[in-house]
């Protein structure tokens, strides 16, 4: 059985500007409240160790009220993390598989 987990970029109740990440694990249907992207990285390995640290998948999704500036700022953090994961790490995290 595959390893998906959904990530759906959400809106505060009223709010224009402030986001969560609903994460949730398709096959517990645990869903977890991520306020900021650290939050969400620590949430997402947290639940990976359920499965044995195996994840086959992150489906990302947003809602319709989600402004794509938002989504752009996402990005650029989530780059940033991903820039400091692969100095800490010494490698890549996304690589060419052989």
């Amino acid at each position: 059985m595959s390893v998906v987990f959904e990530s759906t970029i959400k809106m505060f109740e009223g709010s224009k500007s402030e986001w969560y990440i609903e994460l949730k694990d398709t096959i517990s249907d645990t869903i977890e409240i991520c306020n900021d992207l650290q939050d969400y990285s620590t949430k997402i390995e947290e639940l990976g160790k359920l499965h044995d640290g195996i994840i086959d998948e992150v489906k990302w999704k947003k809602d319709l009220n989600v402004h794509p500036m938002i989504i752009d700022n996402i990005r650029f953090e989530m780059s940033k993390l991903q820039r400091e994961l692969e100095d800490e790490m010494g490698k890549p995290l996304i690589g060419e598989k052989a």
